[in-house]
């Protein structure tokens, strides 16, 4: 403006608009003290003072300060001044932490004051992180209550976005479908329509593929490993520990308010559920639910209707199933499921054979039993659950028969290792295809493991804890594929046999209590 042929370098005095005289002053003395403090009171007015003045290492100081300041109640608002003054980076930092915190930013006042093209530009994004489909309806109907007068006409326009196929079909029918605002548009009724035709008709699906069919890939966070309860030292334990393979640490959690050996456990709605069990002198029918967000047990979760230790558990189709076990006085065959949504048990159709000590797994849309004990004697028999027509059928059974066993599905394979046999504890494994109906041994495992846990993490099959006929282990190994071999990769804090193992995506903060690790068995 000074140096060149432009007009202000003739003049003698030069407005210079749309800049905080504050800001100006920051700035001019930072050119000639190379100082700045840039804080809260004053980075909305000198990012943009910057930006016009072309400072640009004033910019990504302000872009950065920004940056340490998001949080879910202000992301948007940072967001919106990223795009209005052009700086890309904290755009798109901005916008990541928004997709990532959705479940906390649409709660947020600043989510309810959007404009409309802001809320598609949020909600159309792949990376959204939700547990379901469920919340962006439920995001998108609250931002339209908010001020429905003027919203009205958007309904169409933005419910586009939500994903309305990948609904369950009960919350499309029951909350979409019959929703009055919903009802009185064409447009948003032809979107229900596209849903209910895309579950109606399995078989059509692949030709009817589009943005409202695609699953959201939010940002993932790495899983993390937990076991729970167990059998240790002579008695039922109720510790949990929580390993994670980045750190290769285990670290103790919240423990369960009852003592359980031969509990189930299982992951359901980002909740670690633990059924059964046995306390040490009785059988129990009691379960506890785990949220690692706040790192607490509850028990307000309804209790199985039958006594349960020995017991097997699995999610399908959003429900919790417990699949045989014993009672104190038999070996079951019952199986039963939990709806989260009515906290409510429900029996379904029991097995062919009584089994406890039972591995469960889920693949292919189906519920798998495997192995266990009759009572009498351990089995390699496999039986399969299809819910649609709620009918057990037997499949290939196993080489080995196998009681107190460990399983995982891996690679689209279900993985059977260790339990034990007729007279020992076992360390061999083997896997079944579900295509072929097949079982195939595998490498064994570098200790013999009854009771023992297997779980999938992170793309790694780890087998923990168990009994291998003479000490209860607080061992953990981990299967390489590439090597076809187990190796062991470090110890629990407790010894663990028939404990529980879960899975979950680590938490999103790490501001736990974590419970001191007082003593180590």
């Amino acid at each position: 403006m000074f140096t060149g042929e432009l007009e202000e370098s003739r003049q003698t005095e030069v407005t210079i608009r749309d800049i905080d005289e504050n800001a100006m002053e920051l700035l001019i003395d930072f050119c000639y003290t190379a100082h700045i403090v840039v804080e809260e009171s004053n980075v909305q007015t000198l990012l943009p003072a910057a930006c016009l003045l072309q400072l640009v290492e004033i910019q990504d100081i302000c872009c950065e300060f920004l940056k340490r300041q998001l949080d879910p109640t202000n992301c948007l608002g940072i967001r919106a001044f990223a795009d209005t003054h052009s700086c890309r980076e904290l755009l798109r930092i901005a916008d990541k932490f928004t997709q990532h915190n959705f479940q906390e930013v649409m709660e947020s006042e600043e989510f309810l004051l959007l404009p409309v093209g802001q809320l598609v530009d949020i909600i159309c994004s792949d990376e959204l992180n939700v547990r379901s489909e469920e919340q962006v309806f439920n995001a998108v109907m609250s931002w339209l209550k908010y001020n429905i007068a003027d919203r009205r006409q958007h309904l169409a326009q933005v419910l586009q976005h939500v994903r309305l196929p990948l609904l369950s079909p009960k919350f499309l029918v029951g909350t979409v479908g019959s929703d009055l605002l919903v009802r009185s548009d064409e447009a948003c009724r032809d979107l229900v329509d596209e849903a209910k035709n895309y579950l109606l008709l399995p078989q059509e699906r692949p030709l009817m593929q589009g943005p409202r069919t695609r699953p959201r890939k939010p940002t993932r966070r790495g899983e993390v490993l937990f076991a729970v309860g167990g059998w240790c030292s002579g008695d039922a334990i109720a510790s949990v520990e929580r390993f994670d393979p980045q750190t290769n640490d285990w670290k103790m959690v919240a423990p369960m308010s009852k003592r359980r050996c031969g509990v189930g456990v299982a992951v359901l709605n980002d909740l670690l559920y633990a059924v059964g069990g046995h306390d040490g002198q009785s059988y129990l029918n009691s379960i506890e639910r785990y949220d690692p967000q706040t790192n607490q047990w509850s028990c307000d979760v309804a209790p199985t209707t039958s006594c349960r230790t020995s017991v097997g558990v699995a999610v399908l189709d959003g429900f919790l199933y417990a699949v045989g076990g014993q009672d104190g006085v038999q070996c079951l065959n019952h199986v039963e499921r939990y709806d989260p949504k009515e906290n409510k048990w429900s029996k379904v159709a029991p097995m062919t054979t009584r089994r406890l000590g039972v591995a469960v797994a889920v693949l292919g849309g189906y519920l798998y039993a495997i192995g266990g004990s009759d009572g009498q004697c351990p089995l390699n028999t496999v039986e399969r659950y299809d819910p649609r027509q709620n009918k057990w059928v037997a499949v290939s059974p196993m080489s080995t028969r196998r009681k107190h066993l460990g399983c995982a599905v891996f690679n689209n394979y279900i993985y059977a290792v260790g339990g034990r046999d007729d007279c020992m504890e076992l360390s061999s494994a083997e896997r079944y295809n579900p295509h072929t109906n097949t079982w195939s041994p595998i490498v064994a495992m570098t200790s013999r493991r009854s009771g023992v846990g297997l779980a999938v993490v992170n793309g790694q099959l780890y087998a923990v804890g168990g009994f291998d006929g003479s000490a209860y282990l607080k061992t953990i190994e981990v299967y390489d594929t590439e090597t076809n071999q187990w190796r062991l990769c470090g110890c629990m804090n407790y010894r663990r046999l028939g404990g529980g193992v879960g899975v979950m995506r680590a938490p999103q903060t790490e501001n736990y209590m974590w419970i001191r690790k007082d003593s180590v068995v």
